[in-house]
């Protein structure tokens, strides 16, 4: 099959992705094979391609945002049948003993193991998922649609509400890619009233159409304190902007996996009147399904940009620069 492999993590300019030949893999014990439909390209996919994330194995195959039909099944695999349309996430496997999987925070697992860093993921024709693991899809959504849903649509929502959104809460929304696209209408749909702030004037005009108050510059003031925020652009310096924009008792979510060097913050301008930062881990399995059925119920509009699965490293390179208006998805064939 073809699939791309992170080859020797670098800039994207020493192309560190390469497109391969690999066997097609085959189902382990309660594992179900599919053949990649569709898989979305999300930022944790360049941070593992320049080295941003250590690689955990050499020649990872990356992408955890997979939908496929099931076309195999593994010894005592039994959840789904073949030909069913599942979805593959970030969150691939965890031991349930630990103390946070027995507190249900498997998110935290100490031996969580993950899609497109710990195994091979969509970047492919073929992926192998535990079932357990898997999701089914809302027919609401094709296949395109589909692929955000299952990481920046569920971090996303795992994100936002980390927040602490008070009901009909003011909402900073920083950055306005895959997942902010998503989270925003979710929040709108709750009755906040949402502010992006992001580069881009095409983003802030998605922002717009999709229900946000207000959408300016990145490191623009707000046009009223904020209740909450969520920080989704892996930038760094904007975590003391986005906390200076906060109203008493606000809460700064960071949604990323990955985040440029946080400056020196201020007591009394960034944190005092109880502000407070929280960071965003994976997901658990209970976010997955619960964001699933509101996404469905919601009828949320998932932006997206096809391309070809033969032209990954460039779909990454315009994901750096700024050039996908909502999620980029890989197409297989």
């Amino acid at each position: 099959m073809k699939a791309w492999v992170v080859r020797q993590p670098g800039p994207l300019a020493e192309q560190p992705l390469l497109l391969a030949d690999l066997p097609v893999p085959e189902p382990g014990p309660g594992e179900v094979r599919v053949r990649v439909l569709a898989c979305g390209i999300c930022r944790t996919d360049l941070h593992l391609a320049e080295g941003d994330l250590p690689p955990r194995r050499p020649r990872t195959v990356p992408g955890h945002e997979v939908v496929g039909r099931v076309d195999a099944l593994g010894p005592a695999a039994a959840r789904f049948a073949v030909g069913d349309r599942i979805g593959i996430a970030w969150l691939r496997r965890t031991c349930g003993t630990c103390r946070f999987c027995r507190r249900g925070a498997e998110n935290l697992c100490v031996r969580a193991e993950f899609t497109g860093w710990d195994a091979d993921g969509g970047y492919a024709e073929y992926a192998v998922v535990p079932e357990a693991y898997a999701y089914r899809l809302p027919d609401r959504f094709d296949d395109q649609t589909a692929a955000p849903l299952l990481c920046a649509g569920i971090v996303g929502y795992r994100a936002l509400r980390r927040a602490a959104l008070p009901p009909g809460g003011r909402l900073g929304i920083y950055g306005f890619g895959a997942s902010a696209h998503l989270a925003t209408q979710v929040a709108v749909a709750e009755g906040a009233r949402v502010h992006v702030l992001t580069r881009g004037a095409r983003a802030r005009a998605l922002a717009l159409e999709l229900g946000a108050a207000s959408a300016g510059d990145g490191y623009a003031a707000p046009p009223e304190p904020l209740d909450g925020a969520v920080l989704f652009a892996p930038v760094g310096d904007l975590v003391p902007v986005a906390l200076a924009a906060l109203d008493r008792g606000g809460t700064l979510s960071i949604a990323g996996i990955h985040l440029t060097d946080v400056p020196p913050l201020r007591y009394a301008e960034h944190l005092f009147f109880e502000r407070q930062v929280r960071s965003t881990t994976a997901n658990t399995r209970a976010d997955g399904e619960e964001f699933l059925v509101l996404a469905d119920r919601m009828g949320l509009r998932v932006s997206t940009t096809p391309f070809p699965l033969t032209a990954a490293a460039a779909a990454l390179s315009a994901l750096k620069e700024g050039r996908i208006t909502g999620a980029g998805v890989l197409i297989p064939g």
